[in-house]
C-alpha cells in the first residue's frame, strides 16, 4: 500500500473534459498555474483489481493532502519541502521524503514549466488525450506516471502509474472544485499523528 501511495503523489486532477489534438506543454503548465487552491474525490484502480477511493486537497504552491477512506485510511501531506506518508496500519513511523526529489514537485512548483521539467520523458496524444509522461531520471526503476489531459476546457482527468516490477494503477477522478480555503492543518506535517478525519 505505501509503494501505491507514494507513487500517487505525482499527479493532481481535474474535471474531464475532450481533446481534438494534442495539448502544448505550456497551456497544460498554464493550466496547473491558474490553481491555488482544489479539492475532489478520487478512485483508485489498484493492480490487483481492488478499488479504492479517497479526497484529494490542494493548496499551490507546495502543498497536497491525499486521504483515503476506510478501510484504508492512510494520508499523504506535501507541505514544508517534504512528502509524508502515514499508514495507521502499519507499525512502523510515517515515511518521509524530499518534496524536489519526487515528481510532485513539477506540478506544485510556484511557476509550473513543464518544457523545462527534466522528469518530463514524454508527451503524446493517443487519438483521445494527451499523455504526458513522468518519472525521476535518477531512479527510472521507480516507474513513471502517465497524466491523461483533454481539452475545451483543459483538464487532467485521470492518470495510470506503471511501478517498476510492470504493474499498473489507475486514478479517476470526480471533477475538481477549485477555488475556496482551508485551514493550514490540513498541510501541517507535524499534526498528522494518526488521525485522517477532517
Amino acid at each position: 500500500m505505501k509503494r501505491i501511495i507514494l507513487t500517487l503523489i505525482l499527479a493532481l486532477a481535474a474535471p474531464s473534459g475532450w481533446a481534438a489534438e494534442k495539448l502544448p506543454l505550456e497551456t497544460i503548465s498554464a493550466y496547473f498555474n491558474a490553481i491555488t487552491t482544489a479539492q475532489s474525490r478520487f478512485s483508485q484502480i489498484n493492480d490487483d483489481g481492488s478499488l479504492s477511493t479517497g479526497v484529494i486537497y490542494i493548496h499551490r504552491p507546495g502543498r497536497m493532502r491525499f486521504e483515503y477512506d476506510p478501510p484504508e485510511a492512510a494520508v499523504v501531506i506535501a507541505g514544508a519541502g517534504a512528502v509524508v506518508i502515514h499508514d495507521p496500519k502499519s507499525n512502523e513511523p510515517p515515511e518521509t521524503y524530499p518534496l524536489k526529489r519526487t515528481p510532485l514537485w513539477i506540478i506544485l512548483a510556484r511557476k509550473v514549466d513543464l518544457d523545462q521539467a527534466k522528469m518530463v520523458v514524454g508527451h503524446r496524444f493517443d487519438g483521445t488525450a494527451t499523455i504526458v509522461r513522468a518519472l525521476d531520471p535518477e531512479h527510472p526503476e521507480y516507474g513513471s506516471i502517465d497524466l491523461k489531459f483533454t481539452g475545451n476546457p483543459v483538464a487532467l482527468t485521470e492518470w495510470v502509474i506503471n511501478d517498476g516490477n510492470g504493474g499498473q494503477t489507475t486514478v479517476v477522478l470526480d471533477g475538481l472544485q477549485t477555488g475556496g480555503q482551508f485551514s493550514s492543518d490540513l498541510f501541517a506535517i507535524e499534526m498528522e499523528t494518526g488521525s485522517s478525519g477532517r
